[in-house]
């Protein structure tokens, strides 16, 4: 059983950079895909970054590429997402999530964390 953890969110001004952190305990976290979705009210659920733990990043979301980037510890057993030049807009929950490799639904989430962009 996968256990994820988030922590990081908070409140910003526009322009500003965060750090989401994701803590992962359970199963062989190599067989896992880890993925960072949010959520903002209103909206679906949107997938930002995939990885595994041992290539690079497997996906990244048009509307955050170039700003918002995943990466892992594997040390640590953390995921973390760096996020740039934050805006209104990116406000949301944000979740970490993981899944079995060549499955296609993330059976295992975060409790979420708030992300608040102010203008």
């Amino acid at each position: 059983q996968v256990q994820l953890v988030e922590s990081g969110g908070g409140l910003v001004q526009a322009g500003a950079s965060m750090r989401l952190s994701c803590s992962v305990s359970g199963g062989a976290l190599s067989l896992y895909v880890m993925g960072w979705f949010r959520q903002a009210p209103g909206k679906e659920r949107e997938l930002l970054a995939a990885s595994t733990w041992s290539a690079p990043p497997t996906y990244v979301a048009d509307s955050v590429k170039g700003r918002f980037t995943i990466s892992k510890d594997n040390r640590k057993n953390m995921v973390y997402l760096q996020m740039n030049s934050l805006q209104p807009e990116d406000t949301a929950v944000y979740y970490c999530a993981a899944k079995s490799r060549g499955s296609q639904e993330y059976r295992y989430w975060g409790q979420g964390t708030q992300v608040t962009v102010s203008s």
